[in-house]
Parts: C-alpha cells; sequence; structure tokens
C-alpha cells in the first residue's frame, strides 16, 4: 500500500480498490446463533478498538440479516446516540462497495466534534474516511407511526441545517474488499466521527441540490461535488431516514443529526491530516486528524 493520494484520498484502504470486492457465494439468511456470533465478533472489536475477522462461514450478502445485525451491535455496545448517518447514499458509493442501495449508521456522541475540530485517534481503529455532508439537526422529534413522512412534514421537523464532514471506520481490514459480505454495513455503516458546521436556520429556500462542495487536503484542493449526489437532495435523503426508523418502529429525536450521505464520495485521510470542506455560502467545515 502506498500513501499516494488519488480520487479516493490516500491509498490506505486495503489492497482492493473500489467496486473490486470479491462477492461472499451466500445469500441466505443469518441463524439466531450465527447472528450473535456475528454481533458478539464486531461489537467485541469496536469495544476493545481492534480489528476483526469474519469467518466465512458468517459472511452473507442477506440485505436484513444484515441490518438487523447493525442495529443489534448498536443495541448491545449502548452508547448514547447523537443521531444518524446515511451510508451509500450516492450511486457512486454504491458502485464501490457493492451495496443494493443506501443503509443508515448510528452517529455517537462522543464521536461528534463541531468545527473546527482536532479528530482524536482514539475514535479509529483502521480507516479515516471522510465525507462531505449536508446534515441536519432536529428541533422536534419523529417517532414512530404507521404512514410514511412526507418531505414537508420532516422539514418542519428540521431545527438548522449544517455543512459537515462524517468520517468511516470499520473493524474490518481492507475496506473495499470487505464489501463482498458488506462488511461496512455490518459494523454501523462505518460511522466514527462527525464534525458539524455552523448552523443555517433559513435554508429551505436554498437549491441544496445545486449547491457545491470543495473538498481540499492540508491546503490542496482536491475533488467537487453537489447535494444531488446524495438521493437527489439532502431533504429526500433525511426523510427517507425517517421512514427508514419508522419501518422499524423507531424515531428521529429532537436534538439530533443527520448526516445525508456524501456530496464527494469517499476521502481516506491519515494522523496529522487537515481537511476543509468547503460549501461556499454555507460555510466551511474544518477538521485535523489525531
Amino acid at each position: 500500500m502506498t500513501d499516494e493520494i488519488a480520487k479516493w484520498g490516500r491509498r490506505i484502504h486495503g489492497p482492493t480498490l473500489p467496486g473490486s470486492g470479491i462477492r461472499c457465494a451466500r445469500e441466505s439468511a443469518l441463524t439466531d446463533a450465527e447472528m450473535n456470533e456475528v454481533v458478539t465478533t464486531i461489537a467485541t472489536a469496536r469495544a476493545g478498538r481492534h480489528t476483526a475477522f469474519l469467518p466465512e462461514h458468517l459472511r452473507t450478502r442477506h440485505w436484513e440479516s444484515t441490518m438487523t445485525a447493525m442495529l443489534s451491535i448498536n443495541a448491545r455496545l449502548g452508547w448514547p446516540s447523537a443521531g444518524w448517518k446515511i451510508g451509500a447514499a450516492s450511486l457512486e458509493v454504491q458502485r464501490a462497495e457493492g451495496m443494493p442501495g443506501a443503509s443508515p449508521g448510528q452517529l455517537a456522541r462522543d464521536g461528534v466534534h463541531p468545527s473546527p475540530a482536532r479528530v482524536p485517534a482514539h475514535l479509529f481503529i483502521n480507516y479515516r474516511c471522510a465525507e462531505s455532508e449536508f446534515a441536519f439537526q432536529m428541533a422536534h422529534a419523529l417517532p414512530a407511526r404507521t404512514s410514511p413522512f412526507s418531505e414537508d412534514e420532516v422539514a418542519d421537523a428540521v431545527a438548522s441545517l449544517h455543512p459537515a464532514l462524517e468520517i468511516g471506520d470499520t473493524v474490518f481490514q481492507d475496506w473495499y474488499g470487505a464489501s463482498g459480505y458488506f462488511g461496512a454495513a455490518l459494523d454501523n455503516n462505518g460511522a466514527a466521527a462527525f464534525v458539524p458546521g455552523d448552523p443555517v436556520t433559513d435554508w429551505r429556500h436554498l437549491d441544496l441540490a445545486s449547491a457545491r462542495v470543495d473538498l481540499s487536503l492540508n491546503g490542496t484542493w482536491q475533488k467537487s461535488g453537489v447535494g444531488a449526489a446524495a438521493m437527489g437532495h439532502p431533504l429526500t435523503a433525511l426523510t427517507w431516514v425517517a421512514n427508514w426508523l419508522r419501518e422499524r418502529g423507531m424515531g428521529l429525536q429532537a436534538g439530533e443529526f443527520v448526516s445525508t450521505g456524501s456530496c464527494t464520495g469517499h476521502f481516506f485521510v491519515a494522523p496529522g491530516d487537515r481537511l476543509i470542506a468547503d460549501f461556499g455560502p454555507l460555510g466551511k467545515v474544518d477538521a485535523t486528524f489525531e
């Protein structure tokens, strides 16, 4: 491996390139005993901050098993929640990780460090995969109910919009190699750290789909993106999260953040790096990694 800078950031994500993970053969659901083994393996590694290995017999591309395991791992860890993120909200990331669609992960309060931030090393095990995102903080709860939430209902529950950096990690070695069995999705969709910028309260008139984001590493521009990259519009993505939770008898809580998916794809960084995501008139997000 090398620290050469490429489209996806430093080449420190393991030997497998984006979109090149080899899919495991199994597509059937995990049994109860297998589910417990998966949850124990990943939760133990996350709590102990060390790498994990998932044996072949526990690897499957059964999506509901993956989502059940992700929620069960977070429940077992019991870390206080700061909200949610959307993993693989963009088609670019879905292709890179071989994902069938978007999926959420839970933000831990310990991982939230407002900009300008020094993001502590103890939050990470193997990686620092940075994504430039639009995030919302909720003013009101959206509890579980039978009927879907509309975008207008969800917008009415928002306190503020924030430019943000969401930084991913996983207990598994070789980030894109683990995509063969949805490794990042199993492991909380990579949610490790979250750096929100200043709040914007008057946001509903803004053209967020066309809003540009420029990402710089150590003072040098690297890549750009727009709000439409994640599900077409940040509010559409926020509504998707609210309804994903609703369908599972869960809900968004007042004060929680929702980071709506990457506008600039993945960008891997190393300790000592400084990232600045420039959202133009919405402000900048500044993060230095320890």
